[in-house]
């Protein structure tokens, strides 16, 4: 597995590795917060995100794939946050190898 945050800052990263044994399963990630992370870290260039809002779960997912390419995982897991008042919504991607089963994201009001 592999992680692209944003807004967490490296939070769900930290919650992974503090786990024993997260080495087994656990490959790296990174802060994806500006375009220059984006472009140094995911090395993506800014046309892949033309006509995206960094508060979408295409963006999430496209964030996702890309570190998990990046770092050969099985999985990558792109993490935004979307404000609006009073609430704001988490949505989780994760980018799989082809399989034979759906991959939704999930989104949940905290």
């Amino acid at each position: 597995m592999a992680v692209a945050e944003s807004a967490a800052g490296g939070l769900i990263s930290a919650a992974l590795v503090a786990v024993p044994g997260a080495s087994a399963y656990y490959l790296g990630g990174s802060v994806i917060y500006t375009q220059a992370s984006r472009r140094g870290i995911l090395h993506m260039p800014d046309e892949a995100y033309a006509g995206m809002r960094a508060s979408t779960e295409p963006y999430a997912l496209l964030n996702a794939r890309s570190i998990r390419d990046h770092v050969g995982a099985t999985w990558g897991l792109g993490r935004l946050v979307r404000a609006a008042p009073r609430a704001i919504a988490m949505v989780m991607t994760p980018a799989t190898p082809a399989s034979p089963w759906p991959v939704r994201s999930s989104a949940r009001l905290l």
